[in-house]
């Protein structure tokens, strides 16, 4: 897999520079995989596009399945965390959950 140096546009598909300015994967850290999971129950709640169609896609069960994860991480991670890692992960759920009811609220 080659990795490419770009001057002119960002990197694509969840890519950051590194400090050389090449295209790669962020670093795996406890609050990258909570956004990522916080992402993935944006995506299913309708609130993101997908990056290729545009389109918006609706899946209560998905969504529901990302949040019940951030719960079980909350759950098992508890009096593990740094105060960054815990404000982080408690803020999400509390804003995910909130988008949730509200969006099942709106279904027609």
């Amino acid at each position: 897999m080659s990795e490419q140096k770009t001057d002119k546009a960002p990197c694509g598909e969840g890519k950051v520079p590194d400090q050389q300015g090449r295209c790669v994967m962020p670093e795996v850290t406890f609050s990258t995989f909570v956004m990522s999971l916080n992402t993935s129950a944006l995506y299913h709640l309708g609130e993101l596009a997908d990056p290729e169609t545009g389109g918006r896609v609706v899946n209560f069960e998905l969504a529901r399945h990302a949040i019940d994860t951030l719960v079980v991480l909350e759950q098992k991670t508890k009096g593990n965390l740094t105060e960054e890692e815990n404000e982080l992960l408690k803020n999400i759920l509390y804003d995910v959950k909130i988008r949730f009811v509200n969006a099942v609220r709106k279904k027609p």
